[in-house]
């Protein structure tokens, strides 16, 4: 086989076997990506000319400078206030609720990465549903949805629209403005809109989320101690056996001491009483006075009555939902084996996924991405708990005081990156980094929550998949899909080829990666329209669209994951919510681009 036919069918396979493997899931995108690229670096079709140009590209340090912009406005309180004024906004009808929240989520999306204010939003809109009555399940895939349709209305609003940006431009085409796409990209987020107001709102299902496990009655909550007097009749008893430290199936208790020392070695389900132990509980005012009352048990703090005697004194613990994150270090692990209670001390009292509320058996439960827990415990725990990367709490939208003095400052630096790339000034990527340099050295966001906020598993993905994209460049695969492609549509013409294009883009999207796809296919489609004889914007835009349009899957976006657990859905909603939606903008791109981008 000569060398040329044999790099261009290895590059084929690692394509395939990427592919494979990002639908079974069987190792992290990011590391999935850069394991293809290693191949074809050790093959021989990659060069180092080639890794160069690969890691020359500037969409990727884009993308990471606008995470770090999108952290400066989180870390000043800029989006928080927008989030809590929301409350105040939407009244109580579900069509004003659903007005307001996309008056908000849309134009924040175009130019900040929606996943932050997807984030940001989910305990906001948990808690408004709790006050108000109505269940989460009517309001989180609008948010998701809703974030998604923002995004398409500028270049800056998601990293596919600037992935795609970037490998045009590589591939020598005309450099995409900021807002390039805002006409055709405010239609799609009206007509969107208008779907999820008229459609899809009676489409939704109304589905009890994990803190429907807690009564309604009697849910503040108290933490205190008692010690297992010597001789105490309790001593011998398992603590889950006994009622007075449960409450339907739920353990008050959260942390033990036994001579001195926490217990970690042994679960709470297993553990015996013995005499001097101190249990470290939470509990209802009723439940306090219960066991305050108890024989051969003293309380190690006294937990007089308050001012008006009719609640104790004492630590408030809370309760939050929290869905593990995309990088927590518990994915894979059960909540038996996870060290959940020793390293937080906080109990996991109900695990929710893919629409069920699991209650029985969930300490064995292996943890996946999205999986919404219920945690109990002290406040000062869920502090600490907030800071690490395992959880993203829905109940409370952030834990660290904000910066307000430098929300100005931070609105401001945004806004200077935008008219500069606005008005031709500078180009994006150097806006973008100029921006969050400002936003560090002005203290809007320290350096090391810049490096946190950055998402280096989305940039290693698109520098992997850069990789593979080069490699069907060079080896001539990218010209052989576009040939087999324009050889079997000619005669249907260009509009039959965008809405192949499109809805390539858009399948392949809710089952891979919205990012590889833009990286692979914009060249496909630059060659495409070569062999054509058109011009290639109309295609590139289909790209950016397509790849953006994830509606049908959980698990096709990531805002969309986030939602799937804390809203308590299952697979089917979204197949029935999002599948028409995907059609009705797929129509109307194939109407529209060639309007706005002739042929």
């Amino acid at each position: 086989m000569p060398m040329d036919a044999f790099q261009l069918w290895l590059t084929f396979g690692v394509l395939a076997a990427v592919f494979l493997c990002f639908m079974k899931e069987w190792l992290p995108t990011e590391l999935t990506a850069l394991c293809g690229m290693g191949v074809l670096v050790v093959a021989g079709v990659l060069g180092e000319k080639e890794v160069s140009e690969v890691f020359s590209n500037s969409a990727p340090l884009t993308i990471g400078a606008m995470f770090v912009l999108s952290s400066s406005l989180t870390r000043t309180g800029a989006i928080d206030w927008i989030a809590v004024k929301f409350s105040s906004w939407a009244g109580t009808s579900m069509p004003r609720v659903l007005t307001v929240l996309a008056l908000i989520v849309m134009p924040l999306s175009a130019f900040l990465n929606n996943t932050p204010v997807v984030v940001v939003f989910l305990p906001v809109l948990m808690a408004f549903c709790r006050q108000a009555g109505m269940k989460a399940s009517k309001l989180l895939i609008p948010l998701s949805f809703l974030s998604i349709l923002g995004g398409t209305g500028t270049l800056i609003g998601t990293s596919t629209n600037l992935l795609v940006a970037g490998v045009a431009k590589s591939q020598g085409q005309q450099p995409f403005g900021i807002f390039e796409i805002s006409g055709l990209g405010a239609i799609y987020a009206l007509v969107g809109f208008g779907y999820l107001f008229l459609v899809g709102v009676r489409l939704l299902p109304a589905r009890d989320t994990v803190s429907s496990l807690i009564d309604a009655e009697d849910t503040r909550k108290f933490c205190s101690a008692v010690v297992v007097d010597d001789d105490s009749p309790l001593a011998g008893e398992r603590l889950v056996g006994n009622p007075l430290f449960s409450d339907r199936k739920r353990t008050l208790v959260y942390e033990v001491a036994r001579h001195g020392r926490r217990v970690e070695d042994i679960p709470l389900d297993a553990l015996v009483l013995q005499e001097r132990d101190t249990l470290w509980f939470r509990a209802t005012a009723k439940q306090l006075a219960e066991i305050q009352a108890t024989k051969g048990l003293t309380m190690l703090h006294e937990t007089v009555g308050s001012a008006n005697d009719e609640e104790p004194q004492g630590t408030q613990v809370k309760t939050v939902e929290a869905i593990i994150g995309p990088r927590s270090s518990l994915l894979g692990r059960s909540i038996r084996d996870s060290g959940i209670r020793r390293r937080y001390g906080v109990v996991v009292a109900a695990v929710h996924r893919r629409g069920v509320n699991v209650r029985a058996g969930y300490q064995d439960l292996r943890l996946a991405f999205g999986d919404t827990l219920l945690l109990e415990g002290p406040v000062h725990n869920l502090i600490r708990l907030k800071q690490e990367e395992d959880f993203l709490s829905l109940n409370e939208s952030s834990i660290s005081l904000p910066r307000k003095s430098k929300v100005f400052l931070a609105s401001g630096i945004m806004l200077g990156v935008i008219l500069t790339a606005a008005f031709g000034l500078l180009p994006i990527s150097s806006a973008a980094l100029v921006g969050a340099v400002l936003s560090i050295v002005t203290r809007c966001v320290d350096l090391r929550e810049a490096y946190e906020r950055i998402e280096w598993n989305i940039l290693f993905l698109i520098y992997g998949m850069l990789g593979i994209g080069k490699a069907m460049e060079i080896t001539g695969g990218a010209e052989w899909i576009s040939q087999g492609v324009v050889g079997a549509m000619k005669d249907f013409g260009p509009v039959a080829i965008l809405a192949g294009i499109y809805i390539l883009a858009s399948l392949l999207t809710e089952v891979v990666t919205n990012n590889a796809v833009a990286i692979l296919l914009t060249p496909v489609v630059i060659s495409i329209a070569d062999s054509l004889g058109v011009d290639a914007r109309p295609f590139i835009v289909a790209i950016m669209f397509g790849a953006s349009a994830s509606f049908l899957t959980p698990i096709g976006y990531q805002t969309n994951t986030y939602v799937y657990g804390a809203g308590g859905y299952r697979f089917g909603d979204f197949v029935k919510i999002g599948l028409p939606l995907n059609l009705l903008l797929w129509g109307v791109a194939v109407w529209l681009i060639p309007r706005f981008w002739p042929f």
